[in-house]
């Protein structure tokens, strides 16, 4: 790379990084650190477990993001020396080296920038995601339990603790639906745009005759409801079922009716919890879920009547998004951003993390036209 093409590139991604310096408030940050740090050093704190998790958890992610910060600062030091270096001594190989580091800080400065664009009332919060078998079968049943695997493979690959409330497994193989949380902050923003309809084209591994079978799985992406959160719950408005939870092939997980399925009956939305062995823990984890579900309606009508109100029409993120196609050919696919991959496996392995910056960056540019 030429030296005033590198240069102005160095230039241009200290830019950017000084804006997305200026965006995270890293002074705040460092000031919210030691406050944290001086809570998680109270011995009392893990009196109260779930404050304590959530402490740490706030604490480790803030430590991570400020690392990440500081460290392309100096990176960005680091490769602009060794541009120097390159010149004085008029070394191909370490301008080689130096275009290396260049692309490589220039997709982390991209990837950082982000997160700034994560500017949403919810987008902080922690996700929760449900993943439904659509139309296809036994294949979609299947299908969704992959889409199952390859978020908590992304989650797992970023550190993000998961917990799965409830996993309702179809007969021959495969999911019906499962629900599961994504413990992370911002997870609601970086995932919110995997709302929608996931369509799969392969030669079903369940047809004698290997014909080519298409399948779909729903996936639903709420922010996890906070306590300053308010959705008024009439308790007359409720079906509660408890029932045995189940595992594949129906093996008994549990001896006692402690799995409960919440039905709210005015929008018929349906919730389950079967992760623990208290049938009241497994009862307030699903109001828990609920709650979210009917606080991302409230907010998607609120939306509807603003927009109906200007006179525009409103067009739901949540139709069919991305195509994945194991044959005839290899391709995964999305339909708003037109990002596209030839490896559906590394995909489905959690490598998902091109086509979540893209809808980021969509859902942005979709918010401004209409605002």
């Amino acid at each position: 790379m030429a030296g005033i093409e590198a240069e102005e590139q160095l230039k241009e991604l200290g830019s950017t990084l000084s804006g997305i310096e200026q965006v995270l408030d890293l002074d705040a940050m460092r000031s919210e650190i030691a406050e944290l740090r001086e809570q998680s050093a109270d011995p009392d704190l893990w009196s109260d477990q779930e404050r304590a998790q959530k402490v740490t958890r706030r604490l480790s992610y803030l430590e991570a993001e400020l690392g990440r910060v500081e460290g392309l600062r100096k990176q960005l030091d680091d490769v602009s020396t060794l541009y120097e270096m390159a010149a004085e001594m008029d070394d191909e190989e370490t301008r080689t080296e130096a275009d290396e580091e260049l692309e490589t800080l220039r997709k982390a400065v991209q990837q950082l920038e982000v997160r700034t664009l994560m500017s949403g009332e919810y987008d902080s919060r922690e996700a929760l995601v449900t993943i439904n078998a659509q139309a296809g079968g036994i294949d979609a049943a299947d299908w969704a339990q992959q889409l199952q695997r390859m978020y908590l493979r992304w989650a797992e690959r970023h550190g993000y603790p998961t917990e799965v409330y409830e996993t309702s497994y179809a007969e021959e193989a495969g999911i019906k639906s499962t629900t599961f949380t994504v413990k992370a902050p911002y997870a609601y923003g970086t995932l919110r745009g995997e709302h929608g309809t996931h369509r799969l084209v392969r030669i079903s591994p369940f047809d004698n005759q290997n014909r080519r079978q298409t399948s779909f799985a729903g996936v639903d992406v709420v922010p996890v409801v906070e306590q300053s959160d308010h959705v008024d719950i009439d308790e007359s408005e409720l079906r509660i079922d408890v029932y045995r939870s189940s595992g594949p092939g129906g093996q008994g997980v549990n001896t006692t009716d402690s799995a409960v399925r919440i039905t709210h009956i005015p929008t018929g939305i349906v919730v389950s919890c079967q992760n623990e062995r208290s049938q009241l823990q497994n009862k307030a984890t699903a109001m828990g879920v609920l709650q979210a579900k009917l606080l991302e309606r409230k907010r998607q009508e609120e939306a509807e009547k603003i927009s109906s109100l200007r006179g525009e029409s409103t067009t739901s993120w949540g139709t069919q998004i991305r195509n994945y196609v194991l044959q005839p050919y290899q391709m995964v696919k999305d339909q708003r951003t037109g990002v596209e991959v030839g490896n559906p496996s590394a995909v489905l392995d959690g490598d998902i993390d091109e086509f979540v910056e893209a809808e980021i960056r969509w859902m942005r540019q979709q918010e401004h036209q209409d605002a």
